[in-house]
């Protein structure tokens, strides 16, 4: 990675850092920015292991999450107990040959499982968060998705700055896994403190976009860079179009039936309903 990628990353994280909406963070740090510097300034591939290192940038949001969230670590704490989380992965896949199809079926089916899960999960609570708690914990997220840092934007730029170079530091030694290495990540992370289950709940819906651009690159590479990085930007333009498609009206009317709004309206709306009621 070069001083360019840093910058970038630098640039990333800071937008991510003034956007209050958590699905808009994790739209924005899906973006495949650092991806496409990392693979226009290596002369890496993208085989079957840069695919399953999107389950790695996965990863590391949850082993913050629960490090940080569930178990109290310190933020920083957690940050580093995902970045090991992530090298021993990415240690463990460049030791072994996986072909890029087995590797793309593999990394569809758990994605798959993962989102039925959380799907599942989400649908679970909202049956039975009716009461108090269901009100006090949606107030939660609108008071930390309104709640300001405390940090003024050009120390906070700095802050961010410094972080990007050290992680490019570490990156640097992580071979073909560079390309997945969660750079901006582990910054975001920080950012996103107060609402990483949600954020790793959005983001998780999203990097099958970042599957889309791997898929699209792999396929072109040996064509030329340029065409590569247009298809596979084209890819995730359309999964991530198809991902956050507006709900059927069927599921809005059920919705509204069970006396609540649709999952999507809830969190567009949260900023201007403080008081979590529907």
């Amino acid at each position: 990675m070069t001083w360019s990628a840093v910058l970038l990353v630098t640039a990333v994280v800071w937008v991510v850092s003034v956007i209050r909406s958590v699905r808009l963070r994790a739209l924005v740090y899906s973006l495949p920015l650092p991806m496409t510097l990392a693979l226009l300034t290596t002369d890496y591939r993208v085989e079957g292991a840069q695919v399953l290192g999107v389950l790695g940038l996965n990863l590391f949001f949850v082993t913050v999450a629960v490090t940080h969230q569930r178990w109290r670590w310190p933020i920083l704490l957690a940050d580093v107990a995902g970045i090991a989380v992530y090298v021993a992965l990415s240690a463990g896949l460049l030791a072994v040959h996986i072909s890029f199809e087995v590797a793309l079926a593999v990394t569809l089916v758990l994605w798959l499982a993962a989102i039925l899960w959380l799907r599942r999960r989400a649908s679970h609570s909202d049956s039975r968060g009716v009461g108090p708690p269901a009100v006090l914990a949606e107030e939660a997220v609108a008071v930390a998705e309104t709640r300001p840092d405390g940090l003024p934007a050009l120390l906070k730029l700095v802050v961010i700055f410094v972080g990007a170079v050290l992680t490019q530091l570490l990156g640097a030694v992580l071979r073909g896994m560079v390309v997945t290495f969660p750079y901006s990540g582990v910054l975001v992370a920080v950012e996103a403190r107060r609402q990483l289950t949600e954020f790793s709940r959005h983001f998780a819906r999203n990097s099958l976009a970042l599957v889309g651009f791997l898929t699209a690159y792999h396929y072109l590479q040996d064509v030329s860079s340029a065409a590569a990085l247009g298809a596979g930007w084209a890819a995730f333009a359309v999964v991530a179009a198809a991902l956050h498609l507006p709900l059927r009206p069927r599921q809005v009317a059920h919705a509204r039936a069970a006396g609540r709004p649709p999952r999507a309206l809830r969190s567009a709306t949260e900023p201007q309903t403080p008081t979590g009621l529907p």
